[in-house]
């Protein structure tokens, strides 16, 4: 039977600028390693608060977007008669009317996507090392398709400017639910700020 040997790879780095991979050994602490073509710093290592701080600012979009989309972002009220509406009557108000085209946008891609994105932040930030490598792989793919095509500070901006072109014809009242939805957007914001990929494949190198 052949002999068999371990290899271990050298830490290798990319310069994220410039993208010259370069050989970086441990590097004391307050010091940096410079690229050595454009000289600018290269990440080694990753931020200790990293993974709990995306996964709790991650848990804390997905606990508030209950109410975000269940409560009244907004009160019409014309000629007497009032209307409450709310980010989740509102899509399914839609959807009944027959406007699927326009409710299955705004349902997928406002409150569905978002919550996919977050959840799969949260899994990957709180226990991502514990996946099969190509289960950290597919859901960080995940992540980054869905970060490109989720809305939910568009749909926020949309809900505002609605209620500003409606107040020259009704009386438009902004609910409790612009403010938990304007958290959320913002928790959703930081916690992809926050979240480093690096993590994830440290202990595989």
């Amino acid at each position: 039977m052949p002999n068999q040997y371990t290899v271990h790879m050298p830490p290798l780095r990319a310069c994220a600028t410039c993208g010259l991979v370069h050989t970086v050994a441990d590097v004391p602490p307050k010091h940096v390693a410079r690229c050595t073509r454009c000289d600018s710093v290269i990440r080694h290592g990753t931020h200790p608060a990293s993974e709990s701080r995306t996964a709790a600012l991650a848990a804390a979009a997905l606990i508030l977007f209950i109410p975000a989309i269940t409560l009244p972002v907004m009160t019409l009220e014309r000629l007497g008669h009032e209307s409450v509406a709310s980010i989740w009557s509102g899509t399914v108000k839609m959807l009944a009317n027959g406007d699927y085209a326009v409710g299955l946008t705004v349902l997928f891609f406002s409150l569905v996507a978002p919550v996919a994105k977050l959840a799969a932040l949260f899994t990957l930030s709180l226990g991502g090392r514990r996946l099969s490598a190509g289960a950290r792989s597919a859901t960080y793919h995940t992540v980054e398709l869905i970060g490109r095509w989720g809305m939910l500070d568009v749909l926020l901006v949309a809900v505002l400017v609605a209620a500003v072109k409606l107040g020259d014809l009704v009386e438009v009242t902004a609910g409790p639910g612009v403010v938990v939805f304007g958290l959320v957007v913002v928790l959703n914001l930081l916690a992809s700020m926050s979240f480093d990929p690096h993590a994830i494949w440290e202990d595989d190198q």
